[in-house]
C-alpha cells in the first residue's frame, strides 16, 4: 500500500511517500514556506505564508496522485497551534490536497517524532533523548523503546530569529540573550523530563540539525545518505554555530549545506542545538533523516489506524 505523510510546519512544508512504511520512503520532499511568519507577534498566519504553503501542498497532491497514495495523514504545527485563523488555512489545504490538516498538539508530536526517529536504531543503544527542532517549538523526548517522557517547548529557529536575532549578522548581546532564554526553557525540560539528564544518546532531527550536519560535511548537493546516522560532534556544531552566527546574510549563503530559504533562521536554529549539547553534557548528537513523517506513515500501519 502507497502512503503519504506531510507535516505543515512553522518554517517548511514536508512530503514523505512510502511503500507499506519501508524505509527510507519513495520520495521525500521539503520545501520552505514559513507558514509561522510572524505569528510569534500577531498570533495569525499571514495570508502570503498560507498561499505559499497551500501551492506547495497542491505539488505535494499531484507527486501522491503519480504514486498512487492510497491513504495520507496530514498534519500541522506549531504554526497553527498559535493562530486564531488556522481553520482558513486548514479549508484551503483540504481543498486542495483533499486531507484536512490535523492539528498536533506538542506531546504528540514529540511522540510520533520518537516513533520515527527510533525505528532504526538498536534499543541497546538507549535510552534516546530525540530532539525535534522545528520553526516555532522544539519537542525533547526520551525512551528506549517507547517515549517514557515527551515534553514540547515554544522555542524554535523562526521564533528565537524573530524574538531576538535582529541585527545581520546578530549583535553579541543578543546571541547571548538568545541563548539565555533558550537554557532557561531546557531547565524547564529537566523539571518534567528529569530522565533527560539520563540519556545515554541525543538524537536530532529536522531541518536546522540536517543543516549543520550538511555545513560541517561541507555538502554541495545535499546527500540524504551521508546525513542519516552521522555523528555531529560538539566541536563541529559549535564550530559551524561560531561560523555562521558571525557572517552576514550573504556570506552566510556561500557555505556548501546551508540553503539558501533557511539563510535567516539557521543562527537561531543552531544556537538551539548547540545549548541543548551544553545543557546536556552531550559530545555528540547522532542526525537523523527519519523524522515525524515516518512517524505519521508507520501510524498509518498500526491496528488501529
Amino acid at each position: 500500500m502507497k502512503l503519504a505523510a506531510v507535516d505543515c510546519g512553522t518554517n517548511s512544508t514536508r512530503l514523505l511517500v512510502s511503500d507499506n512504511g519501508r524505509s527510507p520512503g519513495i520520495e521525500r520532499l521539503m520545501r520552505i514556506t514559513r507558514l509561522g511568519q510572524g505569528v510569534d507577534a500577531t498570533r495569525r498566519l499571514d495570508p502570503a505564508a498560507v498561499e505559499r504553503t497551500v501551492r506547495v501542498l497542491g505539488e505535494y497532491r499531484e507527486v501522491m496522485d503519480r504514486h498512487g497514495v492510497e491513504k495520507a495523514r496530514v498534519t500541522a504545527t506549531s504554526a497553527a497551534r498559535d493562530a486564531v485563523n488556522c481553520n482558513d488555512f486548514f479549508d484551503a489545504a483540504e481543498a486542495i490536497i483533499g486531507t484536512r490538516p490535523e492539528l498536533l498538539g506538542g506531546e504528540e508530536e514529540g511522540r510520533l517524532s520518537f516513533l520515527g526517529a527510533t525505528a532504526g536504531l538498536d534499543p541497546a543503544e538507549g535510552p534516546f533523548l530525540v530532539v525535534d527542532i522545528g520553526g516555532g517549538s522544539t519537542e525533547f523526548v526520551v525512551g528506549a523503546t517507547e517515549p517514557d517522557e515527551v515534553v514540547s517547548v515554544d522555542m524554535g529557529c523562526v521564533r528565537v530569529t524573530e524574538k531576538f536575532l535582529r541585527a545581520d549578522p546578530p549583535e553579541p548581546i543578543e546571541l547571548s540573550q538568545a541563548i539565555s532564554v533558550v537554557h532557561a526553557h531546557l531547565d524547564d525540560v529537566e523539571r518534567e523530563a528529569p530522565a533527560a539528564k539520563e540519556a545515554r544518546r541525543l538524537v536530532g532531527l529536522a531541518g536546522t540539525v540536517t543543516t549543520v550536519a550538511a555545513v560541517e560535511l561541507g555538502l554541495v548537493n545535499y546527500d540524504p545518505e551521508r546525513i542519516h546516522h552521522f555523528v555531529l560532534t560538539r566541536a563541529a556544531a559549535e564550530d559551524v554555530f561560531r561560523t555562521l552566527a558571525t557572517e552576514p546574510r550573504a556570506d552566510r549563503v556561500h557555505n556548501p549545506g546551508l540553503e539558501e530559504a533557511r539563510a535567516d533562521v539557521i543562527v537561531g536554529g543552531a544556537a538551539i542545538l548547540v545549548t541543548v549539547m551544553r545543557h546536556f553534557g552531550f559530545e555528540e548528537c547522532l542526525v537523523s533523516e527519519a523524522d515525524i513523517l515516518d512517524g505519521l506513515v508507520l501510524s498509518q500501519l498500526a491496528p488501529s489506524a
